[in-house]
Order: structure tokens, then sequence, then C-alpha cells
């Protein structure tokens, strides 16, 4: 499909630009955006088109196409993540009545892989595949809180104004000196800040390396909640997750062969 290295990064900008907000473009657009020549735009489109990433939509609008579901499905069979964190999630959602959710961190996003609601109402629902935000939330603490020093303090200052506003501290090292300090809590336990009214509980799930890679949530009406109940899900939520780190840390393969899931976040 494409010649050297620098044909690749610029065939992924292309299938970068889709996003919830912006889920089909027209050839022109493209062209627009990313600067490319009308032939070298036609030629990664009639590639990606082939190999089913693109999809025609109408005479002129190209949106993402069913290879996306085809690769999501052999993910689904072939991610330890999820087939580890599932069965996690599902006895999470019987722990209390709430939203639990297995969210993976990878380069500079946090990305809802797998949900399981209990809740009769649920307040807070994460479809997979949506991003999350970075700078609110218990999910967001229970990755920023155990990055390494150099990276997390990269994250603290890109997302300073936010992360400030939540009483975290004004500068970059007291805020990374509040998250270190919620490290020796457990759980990291967040009130309201992504949905009015929910009360988030996550922990983060690490490789063999201990970096993290991905968190366990459960979502709750904070109507439900006491101060008893927060302490013990956080408990709860805290045991799960490292259960899942012990299940991630070394799986072996049906010869034997140990296999380690590594961290895709970026020092």
């Amino acid at each position: 499909m494409t010649t050297g290295t620098g044909s690749t990064e610029r065939v992924l900008q292309i299938l970068d630009l889709f996003s919830e907000t912006r889920l089909e473009w027209t050839a022109d657009e493209l062209m627009e955006t990313l600067g490319y020549s009308r032939p070298t735009l036609y030629r990664y489109i009639k590639s990606l088109k082939e190999l089913g990433f693109l999809t025609q939509n109408g005479p002129h609008g190209l949106t993402l196409g069913p290879r996306f579901v085809e690769l999501d499905f052999l993910m689904r069979k072939s991610d330890t993540l999820l087939r580890e964190g599932e069965p996690l999630l599902r006895t999470m959602a019987q722990a209390h009545p709430c939203t639990a959710l297995l969210v993976r961190w990878y380069g500079n996003k946090m990305l809802c892989v797998a949900s399981e609601v209990s809740a009769p109402n649920p307040k807070s629902s994460y479809p997979r595949g949506r991003p999350m935000p970075l700078a609110r939330g218990a999910i967001s603490r229970a990755i920023l809180a155990y990055l390494p020093r150099r990276q997390m303090l990269k994250k603290i200052e890109e997302n300073l104004p936010e992360l400030s506003n939540l009483g975290l501290g004004l500068t970059v090292e007291q805020i990374a000196e509040s998250l270190r300090q919620m490290r020796k809590g457990g759980a990291m336990i967040a009130h309201g800040e992504v949905t009015e009214g929910v009360v988030g509980i996550a922990a983060p799930v690490f490789d063999d390396s201990r970096a993290p890679v991905a968190v366990l949530c459960m979502t709750i009406d904070r109507t439900t909640l006491n101060e008893t109940i927060i302490a013990d899900l956080s408990a709860f939520v805290s045991n799960s997750a490292e259960t899942l780190s012990a299940a991630l840390a070394v799986k072996r393969t049906d010869e034997g062969t140990p296999v380690a899931l590594q961290s895709t976040s970026t020092a």
C-alpha cells in the first residue's frame, strides 16, 4: 500500500483525521487539510478503499471502512487485557449498582475498551472506543499518579489549568505532590468531575514493568453511597486491579512460553 516510512505516516494521517465529531470527509477536504497533492491523495485513498479501511459514502463522502470491524473482532479474541478484564468487570458490576469500566492507556490517550452496566438508570456510560478526558476524574488520576516522573510532569504541564481548577495545586510540582499523596490512599476517588452526581472509584492496572497500562473503575450514583460503602468499594476496586495486573504480568501460551504484556505508553 505504501512505499517507505514517509508514505506510511502520511497514510496514517488520513485515518487519524476521523473522529466522533468528524465522521466523514471528502477528498477535497482531506487535500486541503493535509496539503497532499491530488494524485498522491487519490493514490492513498484508492489503496485504503481496496483494503477496506475507507468506504465511499454517497458520491463524495469517505468514512471508515469494514476492515476496522474485522480488526476489532480479532483484537477482542487476542487481547489479554480484555480476556482477563471482562470477568472482573462483571464482578464489579455485581458488587454495587454502577457502570464498571476498563480503560486502556496508550500513547497520550485513555480509551474505554469494555464496560458493564448494573445501575438501573446509569448517569455515566462510555462505550467501547470512546476516548476519556485526561485531566479530570478518578480514571485520569489513576494513570497520572503512577506514570514515570518525567512523563507525569509533562502531562501535568500540558493540562495545568484544568488540574489547577480541581484544587490539586497551582504549579506542576504542587500537583505532582498531590498525586503522590493520593497514591498512598489506594484507589483514586473523584466526585462529579466528569459527570455531575457521579462518584468515580478507580485503580491502575500495571504490566510486568509496573508501568500503568489500564484502569479499572466504578462510576456510581452518589445517592447510593456513604463513606463506609466508598471505603469498601475502594478496597474492592484496588484488589480487582491487582488481580488483573497479576494476570497480565506473565501469561503462558499453550506451549508454556511466558508472554509479557508490554506497555504502550511513552516515557
